[in-house]
């Protein structure tokens, strides 16, 4: 085969609670150097959803192996956001027969199974594309949404104190949705967005005046849904989110509360480093565990000068 580059983000170190950055590294085709270390499909599977259990996932959620043979050996695993076909190639191209992701290859099961750029084209395009590469495919998705370790996520990119679980898992105060934070410092409404710029290389949109003081603070990965609501129960001047319906805004706003609404992809890119790190503690070796660059699909007109 043709040498080809691809564009992959390196997983070094272990992701923390300050973690959420990787090194963006350009990867050739079999850059995952092969290192002797014996380990099923299967096996990888068990060993996160240790972690991220199935039972801790919504009912309408899908845990684990979705695609391929839980008996064959993990060569090399590649982590993504999503489990599009461009990732799935990436994948393969660099050597990882095991993709994992935090977003499901579907929710309901695909109709058919064809070859396709998109599951817009065809529900099963990406089934089809992992098994033609001898791709497998796992996820965790809301079991991770709730895990512990993804409460300390946000609060620490942010430098926030994490003081506990706005919507807590029944019998386990650590796992949930929405994180009940305090800044470190005296700060204002405009400050903590300009920190999410900064962190996150976005400039989000921001609910409410930017001089207003900031004491309590509730972060939230993806849609932030009911938690807006539970964030406004517990008094929080701000919700950080990362994505906020706007119905959802104007209702939480009139009550008083702020909302810093990041972009959906741009609050659980992180979970990138979180699943890689799980994937190393899992027993595969760091060089052979990659992460899919999936960052720069928006782009932001008021940014380009033409």
């Amino acid at each position: 085969m043709a040498s080809k580059k691809i564009k992959i983000e390196g997983s070094k170190g272990k992701a923390t609670q300050g973690e959420g950055k990787s090194e963006l590294l350009r990867v050739e085709v079999g850059g995952l150097r092969a290192k002797s270390f014996q380990l099923s499909v299967g096996a990888l599977e068990q060993a996160l959803l240790a972690e991220f259990p199935a039972a801790d996932a919504e009912e309408w959620d899908r845990t684990g192996l979705l695609v391929g043979d839980p008996a064959a050996p993990v060569r090399a695993v590649a982590v993504a956001l999503d489990p599009t076909v461009s990732a799935i190639d990436a994948a393969a191209d660099a050597g990882a027969n095991v993709l994992v992701t935090h977003h499901p290859a579907y929710l309901t099961p695909p109709t058919s199974f064809q070859p396709a750029s998109s599951p817009a084209l065809n529900s099963g395009a990406v089934v089809y594309r992992a098994i033609q590469r001898g791709v497998a495919l796992m996820n965790f998705h809301t079991a991770l949404d709730v895990s512990a370790r993804a409460q300390r996520m946000l609060p620490g990119m942010l430098g926030l104190s994490l003081r506990g679980v706005v919507e807590p898992k029944a019998g386990c105060a650590e796992k949930g949705y929405g994180q009940l934070c305090a800044p470190a410092e005296k700060m204002t409404l405009g400050q903590l967005a300009a920190r999410c710029t900064s962190v996150f290389g976005r400039a989000p949109r921001v609910w409410g005046s930017f001089d207003r003081a900031v004491r309590t603070v509730v972060t939230c990965t993806g849609s932030a849904g009911p938690t807006g609501r539970a964030a406004l129960a517990a008094g929080a001047d701000v919700l950080v989110a990362g994505e906020v319906k706007y119905h959802d805004a104007l209702d939480l706003s009139q009550a008083g509360m702020a909302v810093i609404d990041l972009g959906h992809d741009t609050s659980e890119l992180p979970f990138c480093g979180v699943l890689a790190a799980s994937v190393r503690d899992a027993g595969v070796p760091d060089e052979l565990v990659a992460v899919v660059s999936q960052r720069d699909r928006w782009s932001y007109p008021e940014a380009v000068r033409v």
